[in-house]
């Protein structure tokens, strides 16, 4: 997904395997748009909740759209969607729907402080 982010000429900073502490952190230090967390492991649920928790602790919630990918059961979706993930995607999801979602969540938060001039 990095990869394709950066080919329609998104900048990535790419951490690796972080803990959801250092996600935030690195996030709040590099003032992100974005946050998108890529995972294959099963884990999404216990991982993308506790991303989220530590991102209200902070106040950054509001301000930078949370996308979340990865081998993921269907019926898992709406639980990471309702924890307050902004994006979520499978399997095939496209660049254009990746793109679209990313350009469209980060002008709606825009009113949070954000600047909306994301391409």
């Amino acid at each position: 997904m990095a990869r394709m982010l950066q080919g329609l000429g998104i900048e990535v900073i790419y951490i690796g395997n972080a803990y959801p502490g250092e996600i935030i952190q690195a996030a709040i230090h590099e003032d992100v748009d974005v946050v998108g967390v890529s995972t294959l492991t099963g884990s999404h649920l216990t991982l993308g909740c506790e991303i989220l928790q530590i991102a209200r602790q902070e106040g950054i919630e509001n301000r930078i759209v949370f996308i979340i990918g990865g081998i993921l059961p269907p019926a898992d979706v709406p639980k990471l969607r309702e924890a307050g993930f902004d994006g979520v995607f499978g399997p095939g999801s496209t660049a254009g729907e990746i793109h679209g979602l990313i350009a469209d969540a980060v002008s709606a938060k825009a009113g949070h402080g954000r600047d909306a001039s994301f391409t």
